[in-house]
């Protein structure tokens, strides 16, 4: 691996954004208010894709903005000046699928990446090799490849690759889904997914069975070294709409993998402690679906699927008090005295200890901590920084 490899990030919105990037996301991918297949994510207004690009470039860092709709007739008007606001924000590349917005984007915007989209479904590389020389800068290669697929792209192309390594994924061809169009009239190719492939559909309402289609989560942590050495270039989280806490701990997670792999550090120690970290941080369960094998039964939730959500996001850290000792945060789930948990932080570091006492906003003791996003104050010997992360202690299975 003689490339630095790059961890990419979903981004909803501007807090999100600035969470992934203190937790160790090399770059973002966001979405504007138009043109982007997460309609009912927050998304970006062009003053926030401004402060968004400053506060990533300040970091050394960058920002992607997806524009990868299926583009129909009455998507063209207003496009070319949306993509010149765009442009003059500070972004670093686009995210596309459709031929005439790449062409037009290498045309007027020379100075900036394009990335094929997942969205135009690149299984081969006689197709990496025309978008190459289309002169595209990256290929985010489609879901349904096998980790031995994509080693011959990179080896017989020498493209720049993209890959989803976490998170959620579609039960059609890379997104290509017209279920919820036909079903709840939302065109999912244009923004506007409903998630039909999560409905449970009545098979025998008598008896009351239910039928999902829907796919387990991806998660390839114990295949980031192989990706690294094959010579993938972004590996890439899934998530526009999670919240700050799983992008913090994802990332977070991912961050110590590569870092370690790339340092010779990687132990099976590690590596067994984050993947145990995300298993908890979603509620459903993973698979590494077509990346090892051919996807089958086993990637996929047909009946009698259940997702439990825990309760292990305690708190975010406000401030820390150095003469004091006094951690301010603002409370997510309920914890007491005597509740065993950590903070992790944005540089790496995890402080575990144990609940003694807590205080509210006055510094008068409470019983318990039993009101979501109260101002709460604990006694802490270590430093910790702002936008720290606390959870229930993680133990060993």
């Amino acid at each position: 691996m003689n490339q630095k490899v790059e961890l990419l990030s979903p981004a909803g919105d501007l807090e999100r954004l600035k969470i992934a990037l203190l937790y160790g996301a090399d770059a973002v991918y966001i979405g504007g208010k138009e043109y982007s297949l997460r309609a009912n994510a927050t998304n970006f207004s062009f003053d926030e894709i401004k402060e968004a690009c400053r506060f990533a470039h300040n970091l050394n860092k960058k920002v992607y903005i997806t524009i990868n709709i299926v583009f129909h007739n009455e998507d063209l008007e207003g496009v070319y000046d949306y993509l010149k606001s765009v442009y003059e924000a500070g972004i670093d590349a686009f995210i596309v699928s459709d031929p005439f917005i790449i062409h037009y984007i290498k045309d007027t915007f020379s100075d900036v990446e394009v990335h094929v989209s997942t969205q135009a479904s690149t299984t081969n590389l006689e197709s990496v090799k025309y978008w190459k020389k289309e002169g595209v800068d990256r290929v985010v290669l489609a879901r349904e490849l096998s980790i031995s697929e994509i080693s011959e792209i990179i080896q017989e192309t020498g493209m720049d690759t993209e890959v989803f390594i976490h998170g959620a994924m579609c039960t059609f061809y890379s997104g290509r889904c017209t279920l919820s169009n036909y079903l709840t009239n939302r065109d999912s190719n244009r923004g506007g997914c409903s998630q039909v492939c999560r409905f449970a559909f009545d098979i025998d309402s008598e008896n009351d069975k239910k039928f999902t289609m829907a796919t387990k989560d991806l998660n390839m942590a114990d295949y980031i070294p192989k990706l690294l050495d094959i010579g993938v270039r972004s590996l890439k989280i899934e998530g526009r709409m999670r919240s700050h806490y799983y992008l913090a701990t994802v990332i977070s997670s991912y961050h110590k993998i590569i870092e370690a792999y790339s340092s010779n550090t990687l132990t099976k120690e590690l590596l067994e402690k984050q993947k145990q970290i995300l298993s908890r941080v979603a509620n459903r369960e993973t698979s590494t679906h077509y990346f090892t094998h051919e996807a089958d039964e086993s990637d996929q939730y047909y009946t009698g699927r259940q997702e439990m959500s825990n309760q292990d996001f305690l708190a975010v850290v406000l401030d820390y008090d150095k003469n004091s000792k006094i951690v301010t945060i603002s409370e997510r789930n309920y914890f007491e005295p005597g509740t065993e948990v950590e903070i992790f932080t944005p540089s790496g570091k995890t402080v575990s200890f144990t609940v003694q006492k807590i205080y509210n906003e006055e510094m008068q003791e409470i019983e318990k901590a039993c009101h979501p996003e109260e101002i709460l104050k604990l006694r802490l010997d270590e430093e910790v920084e702002r936008d720290s992360m606390m959870r229930l202690k993680i133990r060993k299975d």
